[in-house]
């Protein structure tokens, strides 16, 4: 390639070397969408079929265009007199080099060993929906060299490097098993009968098409219901009750939650059962 440039007559360095950098990116670039293609094409059905976790296989296809572009920016410092000419300058000075690049290359490096963590120990994985510190939550789409790609609720991209997301505190609702209990919490004046209450919020969940039944071969066999629902407190205008719901995963039990909650206000206000009043009551002596 140096000696297919030399033949060239250009009338400006600068513009040579630009092409150059060019060409050698465009190959780069061309490269490493010819080798994801073909890894797609050659290991994706394979792994659809046995189900097997995309995750390393993604973080495998990110390593592999890391690697193309690495050699490419060598490539460009080797070709061009200029940079080379640099990079022998930077080279004899191997202390003052190893310093600069090791104190730039921290968390750039950081990023790498906390990404590898990530694909060997899964606390999450690609396709699993997750929360973090109870304030991000989405689902995971990807996980690079350098960060996680999450796709939150609004359908936005969040984007969180891997030293930092590796020491946070994560929930993740698809580890295991997709299903998950949904509770709904209701507060009532006291004047309301707790039984009718109680019973219009086990009817209503367990009549929602996206209700999941969860209970073992001996709670269906001792009659014991699909919703569960209980008092948990007691407070000075009304009490709580608590309606434990299984839905198949965490997408439907937002739905549903949404759902219920308007089925019970109206429910409720056709029963004339009270909620508790808001407004402070002031007695006169």
């Amino acid at each position: 390639m140096k000696e297919f440039f030399a033949k060239i007559d250009f009338n400006n360095v600068f513009l040579e070397n630009l092409v150059v950098t060019l060409i050698i990116l465009l190959i780069a670039y061309l490269l490493s969408w010819l080798m994801r293609s073909l890894l797609d094409k050659l290991i994706q059905p394979a792994m659809e079929t046995l189900a097997v976790d995309p995750t390393n296989f993604n973080f495998f296809k990110n390593a592999v265009s890391f690697t193309i572009y690495t050699f490419a920016v060598i490539q460009i410092f080797f070709i061009i007199p200029a940079l080379t000419h640099i990079g022998t300058t930077l080279f004899a000075g191997a202390g003052i080099l190893a310093a600069i690049v090791g104190f730039a290359s921290q968390a750039a490096l950081s990023n790498i060993i906390s990404g590898m963590f990530i694909v060997i120990f899964k606390p999450f994985r690609v396709g699993d929906f997750i929360k973090i510190n109870n304030d991000t939550l989405g689902t995971v789409e990807d996980i690079t060299l350098r960060h996680v790609i999450i796709n939150g609720p609004e359908n936005r991209r969040i984007v969180i490097p891997n030293s930092i997301i590796s020491t946070q505190t994560i929930i993740n609702s698809t580890l295991v098993e997709e299903k998950i209990a949904t509770q709904i919490d209701i507060t009532l004046a006291h004047e309301a009968n707790i039984d009718q209450a109680s019973q219009i919020m086990q009817d209503l969940a367990q009549q929602h098409p996206d209700c999941f039944d969860n209970r073992s071969e001996e709670d269906k066999e001792a009659q014991k219901p699909v919703v569960t629902v209980r008092v948990i407190e007691l407070k000075n205008d009304g009490f709580t009750l608590r309606a434990t719901i299984w839905a198949k995963d965490s997408a439907t039990s937002g739905i549903m939650k949404s759902d219920l909650l308007k089925s019970y206000k109206e429910a409720f206000e056709q029963a004339k059962i009270p909620f508790p009043n808001s407004q402070p009551i002031v007695v006169l002596k």
